[in-house]
């Protein structure tokens, strides 16, 4: 009888759900309690119970929705030039020697840099602007793209291309549409799914020195000490990435769906 209660609480829907909300019930308890005893400086520490309310404030004030929608500009960009790029030159690495070897130690000095260093950069050469966030964005991006395809690609067995010689698939470019990317395709999409998270991490950084967007409306409300409505954006990054990250998965899933469930 025990085993089959604790069975419901951890493998059925509706259990984890439950158990779910409770932990999220747990976490706001906690962040009350810290919130109301003062453990930290004063006023830094927002207040759970206000953010139904600072929600509607933002909203009418008309911050939060052009925010949003101006992150959404230079997060596109960034994430589609990382991904595109990521996966190309991945893919020729993982394809050819000569390719891998002429790059491999650029890759080794580029890739530890991180993507804030090139604001720098950014800033220089497209002022602060969309095209700025969505170069540092591209950057982090693209790594992330790279290893994965350049490993996926890397592992595909060789049996595959032996196998399809023997049913006549020949040349280079007609075994890279019908053995290499279908066989690489789930470490791949895994690579960009991950992208989708990467962005978002590099975006609010960006934005903290200047761009507009979401991270621009953190900084200035942390500026003066409007907590609040840090946390409101901070629930409005993890809103979006999970409605974007749902999207893809279920284009990943239509995508794969050859592979056995």
């Amino acid at each position: 009888m025990h085993k089959h209660r604790s069975s419901f609480w951890t493998g059925h829907a509706v259990g984890r759900a439950v158990l779910g909300f409770v932990g999220v019930i747990a976490f706001v308890a906690i962040w009350k309690l810290a919130q109301s005893t003062g453990w930290a400086k004063a006023g830094t520490i927002p207040d759970p119970f206000l953010l139904p309310q600072t929600l509607v404030e933002e909203w009418r004030a008309e911050r939060l929705l052009p925010a949003v929608m101006s992150s959404l500009v230079h997060y596109v960009w960034g994430l589609s030039l990382g991904t595109l790029l990521g996966f190309l030159v991945g893919a020729v690495a993982a394809s050819s020697r000569w390719a891998d070897a002429l790059h491999a130690w650029l890759a080794r000095i580029l890739r530890p840099i991180p993507p804030l260093a090139w604001v720098v950069f950014a800033i220089a050469w497209f002022k602060v602007s969309h095209a700025g966030a969505a170069f540092v964005i591209a950057i982090g991006v693209f790594w992330v793209n790279y290893f994965a395809t350049w490993s996926a690609v890397r592992n595909v067995d060789p049996k595959y291309y032996e196998l399809a010689r023997a049913f006549g698939q020949q040349g280079v470019l007609n075994q890279a549409v019908n053995v290499t990317l279908p066989a690489s395709a789930p470490g791949i999409l895994a690579g960009m799914r991950t992208g989708i998270g990467q962005a978002w991490m590099t975006l609010i950084a960006a934005e903290l020195l200047g761009v507009p967007g979401m991270g621009q409306e953190m900084n200035a409300a942390a500026g003066v000490g409007a907590y609040e409505a840090v946390v409101i954006y901070m629930l409005v990054i993890s809103l979006v990435y999970t409605l974007s990250d749902t999207l893809f998965a279920r284009f990943e899933k239509r995508v794969l769906q050859w592979r056995p469930s």
